[in-house]
């Protein structure tokens, strides 16, 4: 079973290194990981997917909680969040009907553009794993020449916080 966890810790140089490390000591296989900045200075947001167990998910939820730097840890199931990923994708173009076909594509599937050359077109997509994997499909007769993937993003649904508080002026959440 798959697992998305969002890990909130603080912006610290390394920090994104003990969390992965974390995950290699214990053996558990990292899926997919992106980090960056929340709307809170100085907290990075870490997503990871993972597969295990429930087990498992307890098990690095406890061994992340223990990390010094980690704010908050929380588990976020595919029906109650919302989740996507980001693909730029340079595909191949051998003529200017073969670039039209392609446009066209892109406009139905509602990507973007984002470089144009004699010889190739570099899209933008976003959405689930699962719709990027199919697009990618419809680009393949073409030949994909690169991609470049970001991993799954998520947040809750809703007003729901990973937060669900304030964090104080000096970066640590109230108890």
């Amino acid at each position: 079973m798959k697992h998305t966890i969002a890990i909130l810790v603080k912006d610290h140089p390394g920090v994104l290194a003990r969390v992965s490390s974390l995950f290699n000591r214990r053996r558990f296989n990292i899926e997919s990981i992106a980090a960056g900045h929340s709307e809170k200075k100085g907290i990075t947001r870490i997503t990871i997917v993972t597969e295990g167990e429930e087990g498992i998910l307890e098990q690095i939820t406890k061994q992340l909680n223990k990390l010094i730097d980690v704010l908050r840890v929380r588990d976020l199931p595919k029906d109650t969040s919302v989740e996507r990923e980001f693909a730029l994708i340079k595909v191949w173009t051998k003529s200017t009907d073969q670039r039209t076909e392609i446009m066209q594509l892109v406009e139905t599937f509602r990507g973007h553009i984002v470089d144009i050359d004699k010889q190739s077109l570099t899209i933008e997509v976003t959405g689930t794993e699962d719709k990027i994997n199919a697009k990618l499909k419809l680009l393949e007769p073409f030949g994909i020449l690169e991609i470049s993937r970001t991993g799954k993003i998520a947040l809750s649904r809703g007003a729901n916080s990973i937060l669900n508080s304030s964090i104080h002026a000096n970066g640590t959440l109230p108890d």
